[in-house]
């Protein structure tokens, strides 16, 4: 299973507000029962490599549907495969390292 951060950047909408855009791939994602946990500064999203590309290509066109005339995507994907990898996985085992240090 992989793991993929998404940045989708409406540009050129004549404001500096981009939660309108946020929201609208969001909306999406709720509607075609995709799990996603929505950060500050992007979206996590889980799942095989395929299917999450296929999923942020279908992202990256919700901005274009309610009036932006270009937009900017950016993906970060880690794709572990020796073991099952999962986003609350990958911060327990920071926070288990940070608790040990503190013992």
């Amino acid at each position: 299973m992989a793991i993929a951060q998404v940045t989708v950047v409406p540009l050129g909408t004549g404001t500096t507000s981009v939660s309108r855009y946020v929201a609208e791939v969001a909306a999406w994602l709720e509607k075609n029962g995709i799990k996603y946990h929505l950060t500050p500064m992007g979206t996590v999203l889980e799942g095989e490599t395929r299917d999450l590309l296929d999923i942020v290509a279908q992202m990256h066109e919700q901005p274009f549907n309610i009036g932006a005339e270009r937009v900017m995507t950016l993906v970060n994907l880690d794709d572990r495969r020796d073991k099952k990898n999962t986003a609350m996985g990958k911060v327990a085992s920071v926070k288990a390292r940070l608790e040990s240090r503190e013992s």
